[in-house]
């Protein structure tokens, strides 16, 4: 199995489409048996990179607006 990209500098849109057309070869049942095991692999791999990028994501946002709330205190002192 070929990866186009190392997984360390996959972006969330990169391993987002890739998980997608996992999951859509896996359905069509354009998959084999033999491969199966490690798209199923790959997969998982592309999960957890996405939830790591919106966990992250997800910090950063919320130390931005932590950020904006002390400056509005700051400001109405």
């Amino acid at each position: 199995m070929t990866k186009p990209i190392m997984d360390n500098q996959l972006s969330y849109i990169s391993a987002f489409e890739e998980l997608q057309t996992i999951v859509e070869e896996i359905e069509d049942g354009e998959i084999s048996v033999d491969e199966l095991s490690d798209k199923v692999k790959r997969a998982a791999l592309l999960i957890k990179i996405c939830k790591s990028k919106l966990t992250e994501t997800e910090a950063d946002v919320n130390k931005i607006l932590e950020d904006l709330d002390q400056d509005e205190v700051s400001d109405g002192e």
